[in-house]
């Protein structure tokens, strides 16, 4: 039998109404303190090998990673006690974050992630939140406007036609927000938390990039060929 989100009364008790908890808490912070609007989401359980989605539909295309059709968004500022009765109405749903509004993500391999995010915080750049997926992805958050730049920003940099494994998302995708599930992998969780100067002013992309392609190059270079090969952009 099936699961659905808000379609049957949940009977769960302990540990999974002590996680609705926490998202619910989770949902006030990034309104209340952060400013970003909330989208409750769907999840994902994994039996046998099978990725069920609670959207209910057995041929959905994002299991466990896409909105709600009926649920609603939470606006930046909402309360605690807005945000827990909103996801009173969705019990057990994921917490979504709008991509394009106040910030867009570079998600880049979680060691490359690490790598640079160490050597960006031994350089002084500013940063800004930075999540961990269960699926191995780093998601770097940047000012908006920043996954339409990327290839240009890639080309001037030298950086366009190498090998990186970076991909930009921006408006109209959603970041699984810690800490939920993402797709019944495991939670997401916060390399770098958000913080009072970073979450309405993340860095733009231009300041990250160069540690990011470089790490991801590096990365990508190893597993292919652990020979000492030099790393670099192309030369102008």
């Amino acid at each position: 039998m099936g699961f659905t989100i808000g379609g049957i009364r949940d009977r769960r008790t302990g540990p999974r109404r002590r996680l609705r908890s926490a998202e619910g808490t989770a949902v006030a912070e990034y309104t209340g303190l952060w400013g970003w609007d909330v989208v409750p989401g769907a999840r994902a359980v994994r039996t046998g090998g099978r990725t069920e989605c609670s959207c209910g539909a057995a041929d959905c295309p994002a299991p466990g990673a896409h909105p709600l059709s009926f649920g609603r968004e939470l606006p930046a500022g909402a309360t605690l006690q807005e945000a827990l009765a909103a996801w009173a109405e969705t019990p057990g749903a994921a917490v979504l974050l709008p991509v394009g509004r106040s910030f867009d993500v570079l998600d880049v391999p979680a060691e490359a992630g690490r790598g640079a995010l160490a050597r960006l915080e031994r350089m002084g750049l500013p940063l800004g939140p930075v999540a961990a997926t269960p699926t191995g992805r780093a998601l770097f958050l940047v000012a908006p406007g920043a996954a339409a730049a990327l290839p240009d920003l890639l080309y001037r940099m030298g950086w366009d036609d190498a090998d990186l494994d970076l991909r930009p998302l921006g408006p109209g995708g959603y970041l699984t927000a810690p800490p939920s599930d993402l797709g019944g992998h495991g939670p997401v969780r916060w390399l770098r938390p958000p913080s009072l100067e970073t979450a309405g002013r993340p860095p733009q992309a231009r300041l990250l990039l160069g540690a990011l392609a470089y790490a991801c190059n590096r990365a990508a270079a190893g597993r292919a060929a652990p020979d000492g090969t030099a790393y670099g952009p192309r030369a102008r």
